[in-house]
């Protein structure tokens, strides 16, 4: 049987094609138009998931949408109504929008997939984000717990999946949100909304929550876990683009100038960023301040997802926890979940935001509603496309870049950990692509995170990003333990898919700089020999060359685009910055090969 799943028309589109209950394809739509989270309807990553399984629309069983188009336009149009005539242009843009393509997807999907109504089935947002993270944990029973901005009504839900069965029991609603107070704060600090979020957790550590208090004057938390927002405070309910109002600067001060570089007395001046300015001091102050205040909103929303798993545990009695929704992509809560809470096991679904979603109304349709059986456990994210030898040798031919080609791999590897012991910076493509935002060894950029100048210089060279974002590191699953406060660490799914934040172990901070934030911690990856061999022995050689088994890792493109898909894209990637050797595959390029300049081994 072949289930196709689709979400769209919010942010980060994606397709995802089960065979018989297991997953065969998945991909977010922004891979292959180049488009970063890419909303529209995703015809691309749907053409690669049926070309994958070697299928076409033809044979499709069933497509399941991930969330239900009449009860969200509900929600818009009752938000509208309450808030008139502050609303106005809200209610305009939502009828221009919802009623030229939104509202009829049930006909869009006939009309570009050729299929019949009865083969098209509806889950719901949330029920969608719970079974993308329970149907793919290996767990026969577990609580479900998933917080976003907003589905259809619902905000955050509990659920219990045990067998195939999968019910939310308690649900949180609109306008009361974890995910939009976050995004609040988001854009307070000069970040994009739905895209910089994961910026204001890198923040943080460089501040003190000092405004907490302020903090937990806009939300409140009641003994069960639930939450309500003071709306005085907001305007994302009823404005088409501020998602906070007077009242809320009247409390924090002004909004952070997206365009100002950010810098304190203990982050120091990068030397990338120009000329240190005359007003230092004035202007390294101010930047504290928004330090400051992303650290109060981290700390909160983690007491608030931690309550919110707390009171899961009470609910269910049970000792395993499967979360989804955007704000699961909190790696620092889900570490303080993991360390703070009575469950034993937690898994996060790699692609937790409304990419994931795909996936999960597929496997929602395929269990829940059809009644199959459960066979399938996400043990990896690598779920995209692959670009084989040919297609890769073909593409360097023809571009007449230069090339070596290693057979045998020991050999690459070999030589790959004297380019990365050399201080090199390795862009890495190998085999398919990641599921989710996360580069884990597929698309990834690689360099030594020993050495204490490497997080500038890849924040100089190939990023051009903002000097308080951290790097990751991946480690061998085996050894994480030794550098990393997780114990028995190569049985925690988050960790693959690099998802938790843990200490970095005291006496290996200054071993690991290039990973190591400001505060101690790292968002660690764990590699496993079974699911990506070449990774891993690429990393377990470079610990035999250094004595240390870990590489700076992060992902596979340059500030404001997408991740890497083929092997055209990684090319331009590799010469548009500083990277000096990029991986194909079996296929080596050296950046002074391609420019003429001298090379050397």
């Amino acid at each position: 049987m072949n289930v196709l799943g689709v979400s769209c028309y919010f942010h980060d589109a994606a397709a995802a094609l089960l065979r018989d209950g297991a997953l065969v394809a998945a991909a977010e739509e922004e891979r292959f138009t180049r488009r970063k989270h890419d909303f529209e309807f995703p015809q691309h990553a749907i053409d690669f998931c049926l070309r994958t399984g070697g299928i076409t629309a033809a044979d499709l069983d069933y497509v399941v949408f991930f969330e239900k188009p009449f009860v969200k336009f509900e929600r818009l149009l009752l938000t509208s109504m309450q808030t008139f005539p502050r609303s106005a242009r809200v209610f305009r843009e939502a009828m221009v929008s919802w009623l030229g393509d939104k509202l009829w997807i049930k006909h869009l999907l006939q009309q570009r997939l050729g299929v019949t109504p009865d083969r098209i089935l509806f889950s719901e947002h949330h029920l969608s984000h719970a079974a993308s993270a329970y149907y793919c944990s290996p767990f026969d029973e577990a609580a479900v717990l998933t917080v976003d901005g907003v589905g259809e009504w619902t905000t955050a839900s509990l659920g219990v999946g045990r067998g195939t069965d999968l019910r939310l029991v308690k649900e949180i609603r609109f306008p009361h949100s974890l995910g939009l107070l976050y995004s609040a704060f988001t854009a307070f600090l000069g970040f994009e909304v739905n895209e910089g979020e994961y910026k204001v957790m890198g923040m943080a550590p460089f501040g003190t929550p000092r405004y907490v208090d302020d903090v937990w004057k806009l939300i409140r938390v009641g003994s069960d876990g639930s939450f309500e927002l003071d709306m005085r405070y907001f305007s994302f309910h009823y404005s088409a683009d501020q998602t906070f109002n007077g009242r809320f600067v009247d409390l924090f001060g002004a909004p952070r100038d997206p365009r100002m570089n950010f810098f304190t007395d203990s982050s120091g001046y990068p030397s990338y960023l120009g000329e240190r300015p005359a007003n230092f001091d004035e202007q390294a102050r101010l930047n504290q301040h928004y330090a400051d205040m992303a650290a109060s909103i981290q700390r909160v929303t983690e007491e608030v997802m931690l309550a919110l798993a707390r009171a899961a545990q009470r609910e269910t009695g049970l000792t395993k926890l499967c979360m989804a929704g955007g704000c699961a992509l909190n790696s620092v809560a889900n570490g303080r979940i993991l360390r703070e809470t009575t469950f034993d096991e937690l898994y996060v679904h790699p692609a937790a935001g409304d990419g994931g979603a795909a996936v999960g109304a597929a496997l929602y349709g395929y269990h829940a509603l059809l009644g199959k059986p459960r066979a399938f456990v996400m043990e990896h994210a690598a779920w995209g496309e692959a670009h084989g030898p040919d297609v890769t040798e073909r593409f360097l031919r023809e571009g007449k870049i230069p090339f070596e080609r290693f057979d045998d791999e020991d050999r690459l590897i070999a030589r790959l950990v004297d380019r990365l012991h050399a201080g090199h910076v390795v862009g890495w493509s190998q085999g398919r692509f990641e599921w989710g935002p996360r580069a884990l060894g597929h698309r990834s950029i690689l360099a030594d995170p020993g050495r204490a100048d490497m997080k500038d210089i890849v924040n100089t060279k190939i990023k051009f990003r903002e000097p308080f974002r951290p790097f990751a590191p991946s480690v061998v699953a085996e050894r994480a333990s030794d550098y990393f406060a997780l114990p028995d660490a190569a049985r925690h799914y988050p960790a693959r898919f690099m998802l938790y934040v843990v200490d970095v172990k005291p006496e290996h901070r200054a071993t690991l700089p290039a990973i190591t934030h400001v505060d101690g911690t790292g968002r660690l990856q764990t590699v496993r020999r079974e699911t990506n061999p070449r990774y891993h022995a690429l990393i377990d050689a470079f610990g035999r060359a250094t004595g240390v088994p870990v590489v700076l890792n992060t992902s596979f493109n340059l500030r404001g685009e997408p991740i890497v898909n083929t092997p055209a894209e990684a090319f331009h990637t590799f010469m548009a910055s500083g990277m000096d050797t990029l991986v194909l595959g079996d296929h080596v390029i050296d950046k002074r090969a391609v420019t003429g300049d001298k090379v050397t081994t």
